[in-house]
């Protein structure tokens, strides 16, 4: 599980407007998986372009990371001409090709009402399939990917509000009588401009995680445990008086 905190908080002169009021004890997650996925050229093999891969972060369940991710910043070996390259919209990924092996650096960027602070992540690219797996071929891809989950903590209303239904989101319930507004417009959902990878051409290469259902709700239960403890906390602190005073009314 990756923590997108210590906490997502911005330092702030004056009083918080409403609409940017953080919600104490609450945490919203996201399931993502992030990797590469290489193909061998095969007869266009050269000695220093052998592979034609791709690198990417995506949702779990391929639903759009548009949501959250303002940006994605890979960072490719050296060797390559122009080596930082900057994602501005999802899909979250980029096309290369080579020969060699590396550590890729992946630095995720937040909308401003989700988190002020980056997420940075790390994969292997993995260009050759196992020794067990038989020889390379140029109808089967070397997959390499890897589940985490993002989770932010004491998030603002507004991002609470505006994610609260989206499928990729794992969001707990308010306190009772906790109202928010009704959650705007998601600009990131566009018919004409999706950012899911739902039908992406390389889908039926992804990964199914056996056991994502499985975290889903594992990540769901943790989620009710905790706004148990936030309501155990709030009567704690209510009655945490009660004690002094009655002492107080026997001296009397």
């Amino acid at each position: 599980m990756i923590s997108a905190t210590p906490p997502c908080i911005r330092a702030q002169s004056s009083p918080p407007l409403v609409a940017t009021r953080r919600l104490k004890d609450v945490e919203i997650s996201f399931p993502i998986v992030y990797g590469t996925i290489a193909f061998w050229l095969g007869k266009k093999a050269t000695e220093y372009n052998s592979h034609k891969w791709t690198v990417y972060v995506r949702g779990a369940t391929n639903e759009d990371l548009g949501v959250i991710v303002k940006r994605a910043v890979f960072q490719l070996h050296s060797s390559f001409n122009n080596p930082t390259r900057v994602v501005e919209s999802a899909p979250f990924e980029l096309s290369e090709s080579g020969w060699g092996e590396f550590e890729i650096a992946i630095t995720l960027f937040f909308h401003s009402d989700v988190c002020d602070k980056q997420l940075d992540l790390y994969h292997q690219l993995k260009l050759f399939p196992e020794e067990d797996s038989g020889p390379q071929s140029i109808k089967k891809p070397v997959v390499a990917e890897t589940y985490d989950e993002i989770v932010f903590s004491e998030s603002s209303e507004a991002f609470f509000a505006r994610v609260q239904n989206h499928p990729a989101a794992i969001v707990p319930r308010l306190p009772s009588g906790l109202n928010l507004p009704a959650p705007g417009p998601i600009d990131h959902v566009n018919e004409k401009k999706r950012g899911d990878t739902k039908d992406h051409p390389l889908s039926q290469w992804f990964m199914n995680f056996s056991e994502a259902d499985e975290l889903l709700k594992l990540a769901a239960a943790r989620q009710q445990v905790q706004a148990h403890i936030a309501k155990l906390r709030r009567q704690l602190s209510m009655i945490d008086g009660l004690p002094q005073q009655s002492k107080a009314a026997s001296g009397q």
